[in-house]
């Protein structure tokens, strides 16, 4: 074999490699295979021992959720995707939240929990399951990225469908706090914008990502230029386009951020560093003792509705 030919077959080697390994990135971080309906005896709780002494409360949320009296809405997305949620109100001109879940989540699962929280203070809420997940179309979860732009199409619906003169909250929890985040950074957003609550949000795609990576024992400067790749061939998205740290420097909006301790997930300190880096001349950073992700709420109680209840009471 003639040395050209050996250059050739090296190369295409190479790419065959780098293709591969984008490819199988894609399936493990982003690709969200289809769900099935879940009847009405089955509930979808999170895995970890952390979660099991609490799955008892978390399926008496979830049985309410579905009870309480709600309208089921829906949206379309920029690239066609139908999204689908619930709108709980308290009464037709309270603050309405838009609460978004997290990562694999859904909004039963995620934020059952979350409805009741927000009726209690006071707020409707509207929820819904982001675009590869729950009863929403799709089967590519980009972190925020495409999730952020849901997000702003929601926040139309609110003010289109519902209420011209809403006083709008965005929450979330984990990458839907970090959506919240990234959509408070927008450049559009209407005055109808009154709040964000960034529960246990990541920094950026890029750090939780590796974090995890590292968490998994494998070596994250190599692997983390694969899944960029693979979510820009497969997933038709920039994993670097946007991040929460950066867009809370844009934002002005009155942000409270919320982490427990025990969080040894996306780690605390991304919630002081989003904190930090905020420009809301409004701002609190929040931290629950003893909860890990995603439980600030469930461990803190009163504690955390009263956090909440104090904070927009005192930024209007």
């Amino acid at each position: 074999m003639e040395a050209p030919q050996i250059i050739l077959l090296c190369i295409a080697a190479v790419i065959a490699v780098v293709f591969i390994t984008s490819a199988i990135c894609y399936l493990k971080v982003f690709y969200s295979p289809r769900r099935r309906p879940r009847a009405e005896d089955d509930y979808d709780l999170p895995p970890g021992k952390e979660y099991e002494p609490f799955y008892p409360q978390m399926i008496e949320w979830t049985k309410r959720c579905r009870i309480t009296p709600h309208k089921n809405v829906e949206i379309t997305t920029f690239d066609g995707l139908t999204l689908r949620g619930r709108y709980y109100e308290h009464s037709p001109d309270a603050p309405i939240e838009i609460m978004m879940h997290g990562y694999q989540g859904n909004l039963e699962r995620d934020l059952s929990g979350g409805i009741f929280r927000a009726l209690n203070i006071g707020h409707s809420v509207l929820v819904y399951d982001h675009r590869g997940s729950g009863k929403s179309d799709g089967n590519t979860l980009t972190f925020g990225i495409n999730e952020s732009r849901d997000c702003r199409k929601w926040i139309d619906f609110v003010i289109n469908e519902i209420n011209k003169d809403a006083k709008i909250i965005l929450s979330g929890v984990s990458m839907g706090g970090a959506t919240a985040m990234i959509t408070s950074g927008y450049d559009d957003l209407p005055q109808n914008i009154v709040g964000i609550v960034a529960d246990c949000g990541y920094t950026s795609a890029k750090d939780i990502i590796k974090k995890v990576i590292k968490d998994m024992k494998l070596p994250p400067n190599l692997l983390y230029p694969f899944v960029k790749l693979g979510a820009r061939i497969f997933g038709g998205f920039n994993l670097d386009e946007f991040s929460p740290i950066e867009q809370v420097k844009k934002s002005k909006i009155p942000t409270i951020f919320v982490h427990g301790d025990a969080d040894d997930f996306v780690p605390m300190d991304m919630s002081e560093a989003n904190y930090n880096a905020s420009s809301a001349a409004k701002k609190e950073l929040y931290i629950v003792k003893g909860a890990a992700h995603g439980l600030a709420y469930i461990v803190a109680g009163d504690d955390y509705l009263t956090k909440l209840t104090e904070f927009f009471h005192k930024n209007n």
